[in-house]
């Protein structure tokens, strides 16, 4: 049985996953301000800020030796090495949502999401779909701070993980934002309904 399971009980994690440029991180946003008891997880990172993001918002930013000792010391649910940078999801993120009564929303990428999924049996994973690559590829052209070799790099990135795609429990395009965060929500709810009911059926079969 997983730690998080036996320790914590019965929050919900929500993975969202999709390649960059997408906008999982407006989406989760949007639906953070209507979900209620949904919290955010905020990962650590060894990469510096891009331009816009902000210190405990975006990532919580770290070199690459404290993030090291974290991670001997055990401080993430899952973490690895992405182009160069180290990324972790904090296991406190994780505990605190828990004790509260509230459950947990990641944004991290497919090989955190398995990880994940692995580690916690509870965990949903959503997959947020761009509405193609060649407007994937427009979304970060428009940005104005990725350089044309950065671009294809991306674009490779995200054909690969739009292979991986099917291994998650629901695709969300998002041609429009506001359609997005929606159908995210409900996705929320839905779960939540389904596992208050396993637990109604628990409680009527004991």
């Amino acid at each position: 049985m997983s730690e998080f399971t036996s320790r914590n009980g019965r929050g919900l994690v929500f993975v969202v996953s999709a390649p960059s440029g997408t906008g999982k991180s407006t989406v989760v946003s949007r639906v953070l301000r209507r979900a209620p008891r949904l919290a955010r997880s905020v990962s650590w990172t060894t990469r510096t800020p891009r331009r816009g993001e902000r210190e405990g918002r975006d990532y919580r930013y770290v070199g690459l030796s404290e993030f090291q000792r974290m991670a001997r010391r055990g401080q993430f649910v899952e973490w690895k090495r992405v182009v160069g940078h180290y990324y972790g999801t904090p296991k406190s993120d994780l505990e605190q949502a828990w004790s509260r009564g509230y459950d947990l929303v990641c944004v991290i990428d497919v090989q955190g999401g398995r990880e994940m999924r692995r580690r916690v049996p509870t965990t949903v994973l959503v997959f947020l779909l761009p509405p193609s690559l060649k407007e994937l590829e427009r979304r970060l052209r428009e940005r104005g701070d990725t350089p044309g070799e950065e671009i294809r790099r991306r674009l490779t990135t995200a054909r690969q993980e739009l292979h991986a795609a099917r291994e998650y429990d629901y695709l969300v395009v998002n041609r429009d934002l506001r359609t997005a965060a929606e159908r995210l929500r409900c996705i929320v709810e839905a779960e939540r309904c389904r596992r208050r009911g396993r637990a109604s059926m628990n409680f009527l079969e004991a």
